[in-house]
């Protein structure tokens, strides 16, 4: 006869596949990024610009005069708040980093901060839609498991492509590695790295963007895609898909040797 006073015991808060607790909580990270994004979406959109910075250059530049140190601390958090919550104005922030900073130190400014704001956006997603989806990857089989084993074994190539490839929104490529479940540490140096060639070109913009408020003009951020830039940036792109290519042709001469035995 079993002993009633030994019945199992459960938690009060069972935890999922991946060790977080179910329910709301951990969603509320990324719906504030939504929030805030959508928000910030209607309510920035004029006033984040280049007629802004155009109006308030002398003013920036007689800050960054007397308080430099305390400029670059306020830039940074703003940059990375607009990357955070995928705010209207990224492009516009890149070229003011050029224009405050310089090319050298504003590309560092740039880099570093848009790096912690995308590594911000994609814990958000991970703790909460990341956590589900890569649950159930892992309990996948079939063609979800083969895109999961495909995905670690390229996945460096893989992030380094999502940021070298300038048709992909940058907050794509910082949401999707969240939610299929890659290594954060991957993430973050692919990142710091794989926007540097971007990063160049819009604070060179930045660098010559007094002289173009001079006359008048608008920054041509179209520069970009100029055959002396994009051919450089397509070429890195080459370069980090060549390790794919090499496995998947590996791959399919393995399998066609192990069927010939």
């Amino acid at each position: 006869m079993s002993d009633m006073s030994e019945t199992p015991k459960t938690e009060s808060q069972p935890k999922d596949q991946t060790g977080a607790k179910p329910g709301l909580a951990r969603h509320l990270p990324l719906i504030a990024v939504a929030a805030v994004a959508l928000i910030g979406a209607v309510t920035l959109k004029d006033h984040l610009t280049f007629d802004t910075l155009r109006e308030n250059r002398e003013a920036l530049m007689a800050f960054r005069d007397q308080n430099y140190p305390g400029l670059v601390a306020l830039f940074m958090g703003l940059y990375i708040v607009i990357v955070l919550f995928s705010l209207p104005g990224a492009a516009v922030a890149s070229v003011t980093g050029g224009f405050l900073f310089g090319l050298v130190a504003g590309t560092a400014v740039n880099v570093i901060s848009a790096t912690i704001g995308a590594a911000g956006i994609f814990l958000a997603a991970r703790w909460g839609l990341g956590a589900v989806l890569t649950a159930k990857m892992e309990a996948a089989e079939g063609r979800v498991q083969m895109l999961k084993q495909a995905l670690r074994e390229n996945e460096v190539e893989v992030l380094l492509l999502l940021r070298l490839v300038p048709a992909v929104p940058f907050f794509v490529a910082n949401l999707l590695p969240a939610l299929v479940g890659v290594k954060f540490r991957n993430f973050l140096w692919t990142t710091a790295v794989g926007i540097i060639p971007g990063a160049i070109v819009f604070t060179w913009i930045g660098v010559g963007v007094g002289a173009v408020f001079d006359r008048g003009g608008e920054p041509d951020l179209s520069l970009l895609w100029e055959p002396h830039v994009i051919g450089p940036i397509l070429g890195l792109c080459v370069l980090a898909a060549m390790p794919i290519l090499v496995k998947s042709v590996r791959g399919t001469l393995r399998g066609k040797n192990s069927k010939d035995t």
